[in-house]
């Protein structure tokens, strides 16, 4: 009887063994760097370029708002003495709601330009990450760290992904 127990537990130890190693084995790990791989991606510089023309549409559209509130501030400074207290009133009244309308607007378009870069963006990051995932299943790894986030700081077991994932997209960078 006890010959059975020895034998059932050293099975049971190797077997554990076993599995522990396989395991171990059928962990793979590599890294990547989503950002190196982004920038030299030929759609980023398409995206780059709508983002800064609805910049620049927007920024023309502060400016031009900008414009007009110095125009009118100027011309209450010059005028203020000569003007009745209703006039004055309602100058001040006209410069205060503009300058309000300029701060909203700020507020507004960067609110904007945040969204356009997100939606700009998004397909791109997208493709990169399938196919991140496609070489990752592809060449067998199990995990895959972005390197690019700084949450990760030493990886010395893993491979580098970017050269695969660069020939995987016909990337020559």
């Amino acid at each position: 009887m006890k010959n059975i127990l020895n034998i059932t537990f050293t099975g049971l130890v190797v077997l554990s063994m076993s599995l522990t190693v396989s395991a171990q084995k059928s962990a793979k790990f590599g890294h990547i760097n989503a950002n190196d791989l982004l920038t030299i991606m030929p759609e980023r510089d398409t995206a780059e370029a709508k983002l800064k023309s609805f910049a620049q549409e927007l920024e023309l559209q502060l400016t031009k708002m900008s414009g007009e509130y110095e125009k009118k501030y100027t011309d209450y400074q010059q005028n203020v003495n000569v003007m009745n207290e209703v006039v004055r009133a309602s100058k001040e009244e006209e410069i205060m709601e503009l300058q309000k309308r300029i701060q909203d607007f700020q507020q507004k378009a960067q609110t904007s330009l945040q969204q356009k870069e997100a939606k700009l963006m998004e397909p791109l990051i997208d493709k990169a990450k399938k196919a991140i995932k496609d070489v990752a299943a592809e060449n067998g790894y199990t995990y895959v760290f972005d390197s690019s986030v700084g949450a990760l700081i030493h990886y010395p077991d893993g491979d580098d992904l970017l050269p695969l994932v660069k020939k995987k997209l016909g990337l020559t960078q």
